[in-house]
């Protein structure tokens, strides 16, 4: 033990002295150990990153708007979001499946996934009526809505393998 460690001790005594204690202090000192191991982030908001993450890996949507809309139901649906806290990619592969099943909810995500790409684009969207063919210029028709959400859902059932750098054969570079 060097000399400097025998008065260490000694220097934090006479600095805690030399002002008075608060319940600040109290607190902090007990704090310190409170969170150790755990993220100062709360387990929801830690969620609607995961799923936010999970649903932009795997929903391929060049124009954005589709993206947009679903990610915006899925950070709106925390009761989704709180049943789904230790896996975030099942929220997003359960609202998918909710908006597969549902007629109703189906036309009323490509509707508003028409609304969204008219407000990123600056031009008037063309909405498709449930039965009608789609206009021709329509960049989310149910048919293409229905396939995107299929394919993501393909995406999250079946990850890609993500190679780790050494892990390839030699040649595969």
């Amino acid at each position: 033990m060097t000399a400097d460690s025998a008065n260490q001790p000694d220097i934090q005594q006479e600095l805690r002295l030399s002002r008075p204690f608060t319940l600040a202090d109290a607190i902090a000192q007990e704090a310190g150990s409170f969170m150790k191991g755990e993220s100062p982030i709360p387990r929801l908001v830690q969620a609607k990153h995961g799923a936010q993450q999970a649903l932009k890996e795997a929903l391929a949507d060049g124009p954005g708007a589709l993206h947009r809309v679903l990610e915006q139901w899925l950070c709106d649906d925390e009761t989704r979001l709180s049943q789904h806290v230790q896996n975030p990619a099942e929220a997003v592969k359960d609202l998918l499946e909710a908006v597969l099943r549902s007629p109703e909810t189906f036309y009323e995500l490509v509707r508003q996934a028409d609304v969204t790409w008219g407000q990123i684009y600056d031009c008037r969207p063309h909405f498709q009526q449930p039965g009608q063919p789609p206009h021709p210029d329509d960049e989310y028709t149910h048919e293409s809505v229905k396939e995107t959400l299929k394919n993501c859902l393909q995406v999250l059932n079946h990850p890609p393998q993500r190679s780790v750098e050494g892990d390839e054969p030699e040649g595969e570079a």
